[in-house]
């Protein structure tokens, strides 16, 4: 934002007093760009038929953006752990010839107890009490160890748990040793701390963290995105609409990559070995980025469009203008980025995977059925319902989208 209010301006006004603005420019694009007034065609053919049945438009574009965001609805979170990379990397390979040659202790859980010491003979009952009833309840096996800090106040009990460490089975060997052996043990002992850590322990915590906190970070977005866009084009019909119009692309997002990476339908194609699920922080990063990306191609739209709203334009011409102006800026922009991030999927780590997909099919969706279908059609339905504001909103602040420009002599 800082450079493109400060450092941008000033270099264009550098180059346009040393005439060299209009160097360098592409003969054929440029002529055609003036013959056309800056429109796109292509997004002008694509444009008027949507204009024409926009009710149709919205139904055909909404089910489709629906019906991609369908397999979300069963979206599991699951960190791939070892499991997300391919079996054909190098290092991949060491990791299964040892593991083949050393089975067992890949994954452990850690049980830490703090005492004033803990070397007393109480203590060391408890945490041997502790190992005895893991492994005699089979979802804890060894190898097993207990190391003691130096300062005989702090000890760690390892026992190895079932499974990869990320799948079911860890995680139901993490939920007998803190729900039932622990309290039964060393939980028992006053004037302790207990807690249990390791990589299936940090997995599942922090999967219960960001579950807790999803609705709050999203009450956040929206609600900001709301204000903002109430305010900048005093209308409330406006936010709400570009709000349905992005969670309908982000979902469309979701849906594609739970059925490509948790449903296992593009293994082959993406050169991957599905592991049941998403990554855990994947789908609140992608959302807060592709929101983002989304609100930015919102507004520079619409701030078009009530540019031509403000000249005296009907909202059906000043949507036709807005988008046809601003269709070819946005596709550009669009490819670049789908261009970028489709390279991830390229890359042996599954996480990377997902987050290429991701974001290069929402910003496919959103830079094409979303603002050059959706967005159109709802405008023509609403007409000049879109810049409805109650009465008692009329103290916002009025922002001028296009500065006046005085009559010509």
């Amino acid at each position: 934002m800082l450079g493109s209010m400060t450092a941008l301006p000033a270099t264009l006004s550098y180059l346009s007093q040393k005439g060299w603005t209009e160097k360098g420019r592409v003969p054929f694009v440029a002529r055609r760009r003036h013959k056309t007034g800056g429109e796109s065609r292509f997004w002008g053919a694509v444009l008027t038929p949507v204009l024409k049945r926009p009710l149709l438009s919205a139904i055909l574009a909404g089910g489709l953006l629906i019906t991609l965001s369908i397999p979300a609805l069963h979206m599991q979170f699951k960190n791939a752990g070892i499991d997300g990379y391919s079996r054909d990397m190098p290092i991949v390979k060491t990791y299964d010839r040892v593991n083949d040659a050393f089975p067992g202790g890949a994954v452990q859980a850690q049980t830490v107890v703090k005492a004033a010491d803990v070397t007393t003979p109480e203590v060391k009952g408890a945490i041997k009490q502790l190992h005895d009833k893991a492994i005699a309840s089979g979802q804890l096996s060894e190898p097993s160890g207990v190391d003691i800090s130096p300062n005989k106040t702090v000890a760690v009990v390892s026992l190895s748990v079932k499974g990869t460490g990320s799948n079911a089975a860890s995680e139901k060997s993490l939920a007998t040793l803190r729900d039932e052996i622990v309290p039964a043990t060393v939980g028992q002992l006053k004037h302790a701390d207990v807690a249990v850590t390791g990589y299936t322990a940090q997995s599942k915590d922090f999967l219960d963290v960001m579950k807790r906190n999803l609705p709050l970070v999203f009450a956040f977005v929206l609600t900001l995105a709301f204000v903002l866009l109430l305010v900048t084009f005093r209308s409330i019909v406006i936010p709400i609409k570009a709000i349905v119009l992005n969670l309908l692309s982000v979902g469309a997002a979701y849906g594609v990559m739970t059925w490509v990476f948790q449903d296992g339908h593009g293994e082959g194609l993406l050169n991957f070995q599905s592991v049941g699920g998403i990554t855990s922080w994947i789908p609140l990063f992608l959302f807060v980025i592709l929101f983002g990306l989304s609100m930015d191609y919102h507004v520079f739209v619409l701030s078009r469009i009530r540019e031509g709203v403000d000249r005296g334009m009907k909202t059906d011409d000043a949507v036709a203008h807005g988008i046809k102006s601003t269709a070819g800026v946005i596709t550009s922009a669009a490819l670049v980025m789908v261009a970028v991030f489709g390279m991830f999927t390229l890359q042996m780590d599954q996480q990377m995977k997902q987050i290429g997909l991701g974001l290069a099919v929402a910003i496919l969706i959103d830079a094409t059925i979303v603002r050059a279908i959706l967005l159109p059609a709802t405008m023509k339905l609403l007409g000049e319902r879109n810049w409805w504001l109650p009465k008692g909103l009329g103290w916002l602040p009025k922002f001028e989208h296009e500065p006046e420009v005085a009559p010509a002599t």
